[in-house]
């Protein structure tokens, strides 16, 4: 889930003691697409794919029984899935779910943690190596070995083709970020970003922002990419650690939700302040905010910066605490939301307030598997009675319809396999239209003709 940038699912191999033959508990897997507009997930059962184009209405688009699954990734709204099986867990697997067939698969020298796509690259986290594929032929065009130890797999790609960035950390025992150029196969920068290790990494749409977190989970930092340079921070909490499941920006990058293993998710606004830190109509927050930042200068640097830290613009309190969780902000019905899936199965639907935030009301709650117990006996769910009024905010649905970036009528290059030495195929504009794009499936899908052997079975490749 380029939602979901924390560590691997409830039970993924990137856990201490999971592996092929651990017992799922609820769900394996749960991840939402580049665009938060289809939620994928996996079970000890089979995976689903799930349009979330509706608050009221939760569609299953496909269902398959593929056992114990523990990643499952859409390409936007077509029709390749990437699957990863406990039972086979260094085999990925790249399906045209839509045909019931198997484009290809390959196998890795180690257990496969995580796997990034966009419309131009697809990336397999291993923990201690990163393979960056072309995905218009699969060909592996740069592999990065001995990467620092990344148990869980963490690694974060731009969803935007004209600045497809991977990051990832660049240690285990600090919180350093690597920034790669997954398009000119390049190493970008290197961000000092935390003191403790890495807990989760989030691009904005456009790749010219990134948000990160540490184990500690209190501290939530925003960086310009590719310069590198702090933005942003916002503090999440102050009186314990917390283990950060997810960070996602919202479609025009003026929010940043996080969720964790406690019951509440916190979302931020990032929001510059002029320089002159002057307001239309003061009020005494303000007032003794701006106290609070000129005392801050005669502090200690440990102290004036926890000051300085921004607080939450907007919660939610969830109804359990402790279940591990992914979340996105994403615009349905042309208003923002905050999606929620638990590990207990339940999607959870919140109203946001982009003008006043505050707490985040429940609009509704949908079950991922299985049936409502309450609806077994005939009983309406909790969550289906729950459908509250939305307040119109047409100035943030204005901005949100809005693409962030134009088309651009230019044509990118692809790489071969000798790592971007020689320029490739040219990949058409079209594929890389601004905004939500439901790809052909027939012409563009599978595209992959070298590991097609016209049968329902796709060959495989071993790296």
């Amino acid at each position: 889930m380029e939602t979901g940038e924390g560590a691997d699912g409830p039970s993924g191999p990137g856990e201490p003691g999971a592996g092929p033959g651990t017992e799922l508990t609820g769900l394996g897997c749960a991840s939402f697409n580049q665009d938060s507009t289809s939620l994928s997930v996996g079970t000890k059962t089979g995976y689903k794919l799930f349009s979330v184009t509706s608050v009221d209405k939760l569609d299953c688009i496909y269902e398959s029984e593929t056992p114990d699954v523990y990643i499952v990734e859409r390409l936007f709204s077509s029709s390749l899935v990437v699957v990863v099986s406990l039972s086979i867990p260094r085999r990925m697997n790249v399906y045209h779910f839509k045909k019931g067939t198997e484009i290809c698969n390959y196998s890795y020298s180690n257990n496969i943690l995580s796997v990034r796509l966009n419309r131009q690259r697809l990336v397999v986290c291993l923990e201690e190596s990163v393979y960056i594929h072309n995905i218009k032929d699969m060909k592996l065009l740069k592999t990065l070995l001995n990467t620092p130890s990344n148990p869980s797999g963490l690694c974060a790609l731009s969803i935007n083709h004209s600045n497809s960035y991977l990051a990832y950390p660049g240690s285990s025992t600090i919180g350093e970020i690597i920034v790669y150029d997954a398009n000119n196969l390049s190493t970008v920068t290197m961000i000092p970003a935390h003191d403790s290790p890495l807990a989760a990494l989030t691009f904005n749409s456009s790749g010219t922002k990134l948000a990160s977190a540490s184990e500690r989970g209190t501290v939530i930092r925003v960086f310009s990419i590719p310069e590198g340079q702090r933005l942003f921070e916002f503090r999440r909490g102050m009186k314990r650690y917390v283990s950060i499941s997810s960070l996602s920006f919202s479609p025009d990058a003026q929010f940043l939700c996080a969720s964790s293993n406690t019951e509440t998710v916190h979302i931020f606004k990032l929001e510059q302040h002029g320089p002159s830190g002057e307001e239309e109509c003061p009020t005494w927050g303000s007032y003794v905010g701006k106290m609070f930042s000129a005392a801050s200068s005669y502090l200690p640097a440990q102290v004036s910066g926890v000051m300085s830290q921004e607080r939450a613009f907007a919660t939610v309190r969830l109804l359990v605490a402790g279940q591990r969780n992914v979340c996105t902000l994403a615009t349905i019905q042309k208003l923002p939301r905050l999606l929620v899936a638990s590990s207990d199965g339940q999607l959870f639907i919140y109203n946001v307030d982009p003008q006043d935030g505050g707490e985040c009301v429940l609009a509704q709650k949908h079950r991922l598997f299985g049936e409502d117990e309450d609806k077994e006996e005939g009983v309406e769910s909790e969550g289906s009675e729950v459908t509250v009024p939305v307040q119109a905010c047409p100035s943030y649905a204005a901005t949100v319809a809005i693409p962030t970036t134009g088309p651009v009528t230019t044509t990118l290059t692809g790489y071969s396999e000798d790592g971007g030495a020689k320029k490739g195929e040219v990949i058409p504009e079209h594929e890389f239209a601004a905004g939500p794009v439901c790809l052909d499936d027939e012409n563009e899908f599978p595209p992959i003709n070298w590991c097609r052997d016209g049968t329902r079975g796709g060959q495989g490749r071993r790296l």
